[in-house]
């Protein structure tokens, strides 16, 4: 009943702009890096492509991103939060726009690879800002509007950019993402406030120190590890998703664009709903459930042969569901393990970890699925839904000792107060 009441407490203005200007931060990079999988069948027909060099492209972003987190992770926690967000924007802006101007395949890659060492933090440091500004009882709720990023992404980002590049080549839908971005990293500069509270706190001298620091805490690694295992399954699938929808299912590059903007509107309706019940109801059975649900969507979807564009649209809607009832949760759940100094570290390290497990999977993904040539249905993408079945319960117990960890410790947090009390009574007692 309390953890209800403390879930209606309004945000004030100022939490509901940096709410706002967080989840438009992560829509431009999420978009940037959610885009190439719609654009998979232009590219791979553009540049003649193999399924193995495409997956390759995806995963150099991720490796990219996976090595930056665990490189600036010992120094994560050692400056001001707003000052670490604009500099690795910028980085990040200036990778997007060199995308949109790379003419062959190893230029394409090599920008992404850039794009991945400035985008890859960015997760990481915004979600040590929630973790900053909000307490685990709003964290559901916030996470909630915070994954609308993902939602907007498909709703508006995709459909539009596959327009643009429908209209004017592969190209325009990076140049747009750069163009949004600069305005959002000026928002960020003029009005978010800086974060420096964890600063007083800090307790390693040395960057390397708190890095090493962070990585032996064994409730920690078990965090780092459900992470990692999570983001596989969604690595594996997503970037032949389009390939899959228009070579197997015979979706048009026309109907693509409607078929993300569809999946995108549910994520949007289901997100704050999740969100709220998250704050209301047991994350980890949330999540649990969500991951049974995804479970017997992914089954379905990866074994659809040639279907009508409505029934490939209830399918995708249904897993998409699945998918992001899993991500709030779980998301929620993950930042309540670290303590406040070591917070910067933790997420850029779990972030780190995150995409070099996607990067793997995306690059193995690569290497299962095959395609005889350019217009042939793609081979063996059912394999990677078994595949992701496995790991969905592998990381369903994980992310239990995660929650197991959490209740034990806010048990073990008695307010002062009440501590103070019980000494009284047992003194009492023994008088």
């Amino acid at each position: 009943m309390k953890q209800e009441k403390q879930a209606s407490i309004p945000f004030t203005g100022y939490q509901k702009f940096a709410i706002f200007i967080l989840a438009i931060t992560m829509f431009t990079v999420v978009l940037d890096f959610m885009v190439m999988s719609p654009l998979g069948d232009i590219l791979m027909k553009s540049l003649s492509l193999k399924p193995s060099h495409f997956g390759f492209a995806v995963s150099a972003y991720a490796f990219s991103a996976g090595i930056s987190g665990l490189l600036t992770a010992g120094f994560a926690d050692r400056y001001d939060r707003k000052k670490l967000l604009l500099f690795f924007y910028t980085g990040f802006i200036a990778g997007t726009l060199l995308c949109g101007i790379a003419n062959t395949y190893p230029l394409l890659v090599g920008a992404r690879i850039i794009t991945g060492l400035f985008g890859g933090v960015i997760g990481s440091i915004s979600m040590a800002i929630v973790a900053d500004l909000f307490d685990l009882q709003h964290r559901g709720r916030v996470m909630g509007f915070m994954q609308m990023g993902f939602g907007a992404s498909q709703v508006l980002g995709i459909p539009i950019g596959l327009y643009l590049a429908n209209l004017w080549g592969w190209h325009a839908p990076f140049l747009w993402i750069g163009v949004m971005a600069i305005i959002v990293a000026a928002l960020i500069a003029v009005k978010l406030k800086p974060l420096t509270k964890h600063l007083a706190i800090q307790q390693d001298r040395s960057a390397f120190r708190h890095l090493l620091h962070t990585l032996k805490k064994k409730d920690y690694r078990i965090g780092f590890s459900a992470t990692a295992l999570m983001s596989i399954g969604g690595f594996m699938m997503m970037p032949f998703g389009s390939a899959f929808a228009i070579n197997n299912l015979h979706i048009t590059q026309h109907q693509l664009p409607l078929l993300f903007m569809v999946a995108g509107l549910s994520t949007l309706i289901v997100m704050p709903l999740i969100g709220k019940l998250s704050d209301k109801a047991d994350k980890f059975k949330i999540f649990t459930l969500a991951s049974a649900w995804m479970v017997i969507m992914v089954l379905i979807y990866t074994n659809l042969s040639v279907t009508p564009l409505w029934i490939v649209m209830i399918f995708n809607v249904l897993m998409m569901a699945g998918i992001m009832s899993r991500m709030i949760p779980s998301s929620a759940l993950i930042t309540a393990v670290p303590v406040l100094q070591d917070r910067g570290a933790f997420m850029s390290i779990n972030a780190s970890l995150q995409q070099i497990a996607g990067g793997i999977a995306a690059a193995v993904a690569g290497m299962i699925v095959v395609q005889k040539d350019k217009f042939s249905p793609l081979e063996h993408y059912n394999t990677l839904g078994y595949i992701i079945v496995v790991i969905t319960v592998i990381s369903v117990f994980l992310l239990h000792r995660v929650s197991v960890l959490i209740k034990g410790r806010t048990k073990e947090t008695i307010p002062q107060k009440e501590q103070r009390v019980i000494m009284e009574k047992e003194e009492f007692l023994i008088e």
